[in-house]
């Protein structure tokens, strides 16, 4: 099996083979709060407008998302997810549109197969690719606003690329050390209305969930999100 890490939005329209987009702070950590809150399916789109007209389409959906890390006017929920946590999601289809996350999917137009990758379910990724047992893995870091290195992006590709080869890898301590890195911006007082601390811990939570975020290519140029359940040993 080869694997090989990306990073941004250039990375994903590269990527080949079974490709995981990763976005850890906030996009598919929120993914998996909301499958996990109960909803139903999840839309990407990477456009704000698009976005509106899908809540307008599906019957019973909300919107969440961000731009510059803020909710976004209009929307229900921004990409946090110690809101997704408190609300009740069940039988919901989310409308999700974010700057880097959400972006990696609608251009991983390559890919064989596409799933969301996030340290909370990184250990259910690592058994779904196993399961399948590809040629070729890409794993994209979609960075800070798809445009600068992320670490928890990059320890996320690294957690999954050394489970897959065997290399031998402890990032318990590593995820502690992203509070003094990418993350510190979780704990500066100005940003708490919309980037609390709350979600630099729910983030980070790792191998939290049992289950991968599969994408598929919908009519429109958005992106089709289903929860996989995963048998992890």
């Amino acid at each position: 099996m080869e694997v090989e890490i990306l990073e941004f939005e250039a990375g994903a329209r590269k990527a080949t083979g079974l490709t995981v987009i990763i976005d850890v702070f906030r996009a598919f950590s929120v993914e998996c709060y909301a499958f996990d809150a109960g909803a139903e399916k999840i839309i990407a789109t990477g456009d704000v407008e698009k976005a509106f007209h899908l809540k307008n389409y599906y019957a019973d959906s909300v919107l969440v998302g961000e731009r510059e890390e803020k909710k976004i006017p209009g929307f229900d929920f921004g990409n946090s997810p110690s809101e997704i946590i408190k609300a009740d999601l069940r039988g919901k289809t989310i409308i999700h549109t974010t700057t880097a996350g959400t972006a990696g999917l609608v251009n991983a137009v390559n890919a064989s197969i596409v799933i969301t990758g996030s340290l909370v379910n990184a250990s259910a990724v690592t058994a779904y690719i196993k399961s399948l047992n590809p040629q070729h893995v890409s794993l994209v870091a979609m960075g800070y606003r798809a445009k600068l290195s992320a670490e928890e992006d990059l320890l996320c590709a690294e957690v999954v690329s050394a489970a897959l080869t065997g290399k031998k890898l402890i990032p318990e301590s590593m995820i502690a050390d992203l509070k003094n890195s990418s993350g510190s911006r979780f704990f500066i007082p100005a940003n708490h209305s919309f980037s609390p601390p709350e979600d630099f811990y729910l983030c980070t939570a790792l191998n939290k969930f049992n289950f991968i975020i599969e994408a598929f290519p919908i009519e429109g140029g958005d992106v089709l999100l289903k929860k996989v359940d995963v048998a992890v040993l």
